[in-house]
């Protein structure tokens, strides 16, 4: 085998590849006896069959078969011998290979950059540390109790209200002629809820049992269903009955409910699980503060490949949020015409920095890693298969076989739990002080870091909807603005301790 380098420019590199025909003959050969072992041709015994005609049947497909497993094989030869480590797939362009001839390919690829690690020692860090108080418990355990709210009718004559259920029989009608799903009968509805169109419950505050109204509202212009979009529509209502809602006490009964023991318990529980919650966003605001900190001190060259790759998909991320959401798209056509729309410079140079950053960041803990020995073990794996099954209820077992068929799927769905791991390793190097605060002090700072990070980069075009998740420059989701704990009951989750 002969490698030439062909190309050299800062991480570019391209070689070009020569193996010998006599070498690729001779793997030709042994594939067509493997075949000649088991083939089955009119007028011979099996595993008799001459190799000549074999060839003449075979052929094309038998140097197909070797193409791949040469260039392959002939490929990370060629890379160990130049001792260069390649961060992006080679791209091949084979410019000979016939039978009797040598096999001749380039291969490109980009090298990793000479990345010096930084010193630990010298980071410094603030951990906001959230505890849990009693009034968060106390609201939670509020929100179970409303959740779990029963109803009863009005013990006196009065009017609906806020908050009431109003039994209903209803039609709805656009132009005159009733619409599909526009009926129901014996129907509770929460007046306050906002289940309904809007304006439709508050048309309904202030009826009392027996009330016959006319509603009159329009459907949103974003309403799911395309036919009424838009559309003014007319709702015959018929008011049957009201109830009055009351949350249920919270007690030991509300405890059992919620799959508690009793009601000290499902406190407990709670607790728990906002100091896990608790601590999440925590540890999500010492990563951001903690990778501004290391690309601070990083600039080296960025692989054009990788930079080129990450490029792309903040545009493609920045085209569907700039044309909506993906609920729009459910016909293809605002899809595709999502990707006619192109950033403008100031936005390319930004989308590019954004791109260098998170290449560069990546790197330097896939490099600290390196360095480090920190791995991923088998526990880990099936951690995050078992992760990605649970995304598809019913479809688990297949979900499951696919990763076990698929190492390099399942080694992708584990990389975060990687880069988790170098997080960790690197928090414990650096310098961390450790500050007590509440949720909400730790939600402020967040949101005032969002903004902060907002006004120092360059402004995109104004996003005409917000529906598309939002990505800080690392990468990570930005957090919601309401911390609150879920508002199912904490006992209820047991499987995710």
């Amino acid at each position: 085998m002969q490698v030439t380098e062909v190309k050299s420019e800062g991480l570019s590199r391209e070689y070009k590849v020569v193996l010998p025909a006599k070498e690729i003959e001779e793997k030709v050969a042994h594939r067509l006896e493997e075949i000649a072992k088991t083939a089955n041709m009119p007028g011979f015994r099996p595993g008799k069959v001459p190799v000549g005609l074999l060839r003449k049947r075979y052929g094309p497909s038998v140097m197909g078969e070797v193409l791949e497993a040469a260039v392959s094989s002939s490929a990370e030869q060629a890379v160990a011998e130049k001792g260069v480590r390649p961060v992006s797939k080679p791209e091949f362009d084979v410019t000979s290979f016939e039978d009797g001839k040598d096999l001749e390919y380039t291969m490109s690829f980009d090298i990793l950059p000479e990345i010096t690690l930084p010193d630990f020692a010298k980071i410094k860090v603030e951990r906001m540390v959230p505890k849990v108080e009693e009034k968060d418990v106390d609201e939670t355990l509020q929100r179970i109790a409303d959740a779990n709210k029963t109803s009863e009718p009005i013990t006196k004559a009065r009017k609906s209200k806020a908050g009431d259920i109003v039994v209903i029989n209803f039609v709805g009608k656009v132009d005159g002629e009733p619409f599909t799903g526009g009926a129901a009968d014996d129907y509770n509805l929460e007046l306050g809820s906002n289940n309904f169109i809007p304006g439709f419950e508050d048309q309904l505050v202030g009826t009392s049992a027996g009330d016959d109204v006319e509603v009159k509202v329009s459907f949103p212009a974003e309403y799911g269903a395309e036919e009424l979009a838009g559309k003014d529509a007319v709702f015959d209502v018929k008011v049957t009955e009201i109830r009055e809602t009351k949350p249920s006490p919270i007690d030991d009964d509300l405890a059992k409910m919620a799959g508690a023991d009793n009601l000290e318990k499902l406190r407990e529980m709670v607790r728990e699980e906002q100091g896990r919650e608790f601590k999440e966003y925590g540890r999500m605001l010492v990563k951001r503060r903690l990778m501004d900190e290391l690309a601070d001190q990083i600039d080296f060259e960025v692989p054009p490949k990788l930079a080129e790759q990450e490029y792309q998909s903040i545009i493609h991320q920045w085209q569907h949020e700039e044309h909506g959401s993906d609920a729009q798209h459910a016909d293809g056509k605002d899809h595709e015409e999502a990707h006619t729309i192109e950033p403008d410079a100031d936005q390319q140079e930004e989308f590019q920095d954004i791109a260098n950053r998170r290449v560069r960041l990546g790197l330097l803990l896939n490099e600290i890693g390196r360095a480090n020995n920190i791995q991923i073990g088998q526990d880990d794996m099936n951690k995050a298969m078992m992760q990605e099954a649970r995304k598809y209820p019913g479809q688990e077992q297949q979900v499951m076989e696919y990763f076990k068929s698929n190492p390099q799927a399942l080694e992708q769905a584990a990389a975060p739990m990687y880069e988790d791991k170098i997080i960790d390793f690197v928090i414990e190097m650096v310098k961390v002080t450790d500050k007590p605060a509440t949720m909400e002090e730790l939600v402020k700072q967040i949101e005032a870091e969002n903004e902060t990070a907002e006004s120092e980069k360059k402004k995109a075009a104004p996003k005409k909807k917000a529906a598309a998740k939002k990505k800080s420059d690392d990468g990570e989701d930005a957090p919601k603005k309401k911390a609150a704990p879920k508002k199912k009951a904490a006992a209820k989750k047991k499987d995710a301790e």
